[in-house]
Parts: C-alpha cells; sequence; structure tokens
C-alpha cells in the first residue's frame, strides 16, 4: 500500500512553499509599481498636451463648455487652431526626445559606476515609455486630423525646434555682448597701456645710452688730448743736440 502519510508531509510542504513565494511575488510587484508611481515625474507637467486636449474637448453645442468669464465665440474652435495646438505639442515632444537621447548614456554610465540609485534610472525609464507613447499618440491625432499628416507632423515640429534652439542661442549671445565689449575694452586699455610703458622703456634707454656713448667720447677726447702732451714733454727732455750741452757747460 502506499503510505498516504509519508506523501502529503512533502506535498504540504511543497504547496506551503510555491503559495508563499507566489504571495511574496505579487507583493513585491504591487511595492514595486506603488513605488514607480509615487516616482516624481522626470518632465514638468505637458502644457501644450493639456492646452491641445482642452481645445479638442470643447463642445460648441455646450455653453458650460467654454471656461466662466470666457467669450462664447470660443466655443467655436477652427481646425487650424486645432492643428497649430497639435504642432506645438509635437514641438515640445521633440525638445523632450532631445533631453532623453542626450541624457541616456551619461545616466548609464553613472548608474554603472553606481553614482546613481536604481530610483532615478526608474524614473528615466518612466519617462522614455512616456515620450513614445506621447509620439504615437501625436502620430494618431495627426492621422485623425488630416490624411497622412503623422507622416511629416514631427520633421515640421524638428524644424521648429532648431529654429527655436538657433533662437535661443542667438539671444543667449546678444545677452553677452556687453559683458564681453566691457571685458575686450578693458582687456584693449591694457595691452596700449603695456605697450606704452614699453615704448617709454625703450625711448629713456636710447637716451641713457645716448648719454652715455656721449660721455665716452668726451673722455676719449680728454685721454687722447693728455697723451699727446705728455709724449711731446718727453720728446723735448729726451732730445738733446752736443752743442746744446757744450753751450751749457760755457755757461757754467
Amino acid at each position: 500500500m502506499v503510505d498516504w502519510v509519508g506523501l502529503l508531509i512533502p506535498l504540504a510542504y511543497l504547496s506551503i512553499l510555491i503559495g508563499s513565494l507566489a504571495t511574496f511575488s505579487s507583493l513585491y510587484r504591487r511595492r514595486k509599481a506603488q513605488k514607480a508611481a509615487n516616482l516624481a515625474p522626470w518632465f514638468p507637467p505637458h502644457l501644450q498636451r493639456n492646452i491641445y486636449l482642452s481645445l479638442l474637448h470643447l463642445d460648441p453645442q455646450d455653453p458650460s463648455s467654454v471656461p466662466e468669464g470666457s467669450d462664447k465665440s470660443l466655443s467655436q474652435i477652427p481646425d487650424s487652431i486645432v492643428r497649430a495646438a497639435l504642432l506645438r505639442r509635437a514641438v515640445e515632444d521633440i525638445h523632450r526626445i532631445i533631453q532623453i537621447r542626450n541624457a541616456k548614456p551619461a545616466l548609464q554610465t553613472l548608474l554603472q559606476r553606481g553614482s546613481v540609485g536604481d530610483e532615478l534610472w526608474q524614473r528615466f525609464l518612466r519617462a522614455e515609455q512616456e515620450i513614445e507613447e506621447e509620439v504615437k499618440d501625436v502620430v494618431s491625432e495627426a492621422n485623425a486630423l488630416v490624411p497622412n499628416w503623422g507622416q511629416i507632423i514631427f520633421q515640421s515640429a524638428n524644424e521648429i525646434a532648431n529654429n527655436q534652439l538657433a533662437k535661443q542661442r542667438m539671444e543667449d549671445i546678444q545677452s553677452k555682448l556687453p559683458e564681453e565689449k566691457a571685458w575686450w575694452d578693458k582687456k584693449k586699455q591694457g595691452i596700449s597701456s603695456q605697450f606704452m610703458k614699453e615704448l617709454d622703456d625703450e625711448a629713456a634707454g636710447s637716451r641713457k645710452g645716448s648719454v652715455t656713448s656721449a660721455t665716452n667720447s668726451r673722455k676719449g677726447s680728454v685721454v687722447s688730448i693728455t697723451g699727446q702732451k705728455t709724449n711731446s714733454d718727453e720728446d723735448a727732455v729726451l732730445i738733446e743736440t752736443p752743442g746744446s750741452a757744450k753751450k751749457k757747460k760755457g755757461k757754467k
């Protein structure tokens, strides 16, 4: 006969173990999802998307959909304004996509080095997933407004985003222009003063050299004159004739 008592103990152990693992797994997943939901968003609220959705859900037949204090004519939203709002939404998505692409390699490197925690990486992954869903939503909305517009809306949005970045860089350069001009004027004054100082030093050196050369020339002339006189006296002493010697003896 089969020993059922001996089999029930391992089966009960396995069932308890499997149940414990399943309970732990479900609790872990629930806690992880709750923690991910409580994470701070990577990007600020999408204002352009909220504006587009507000315009899209305005019902022309329902005056209550228009905010209080606003003109009732705003309930008649032209299609051009809706398309412009969707294009601005796509432009903001382009900016966020650029930020995601630029931040991902650096964040991966920091994560491998242990410089950042898993919480920041989870926030980034959630932002990346949200931007992918946002792109799909914009494409579907563009195709709903204009046939085949979803294929080219992000090309137009990319051109607008590049123009905005170029304009922003130009404004930054223009804002720094007075500071750069003041720095360059100060630098130019310093260079000019240093150059004038070098010219003055060079002129002073040339004057000193000319005075020294003149003094040396005067000393040389004096030495030459003195030497000539000394030589003439020595010659006068050394040169004597026999007649002159006899005359001197006769006089004595």
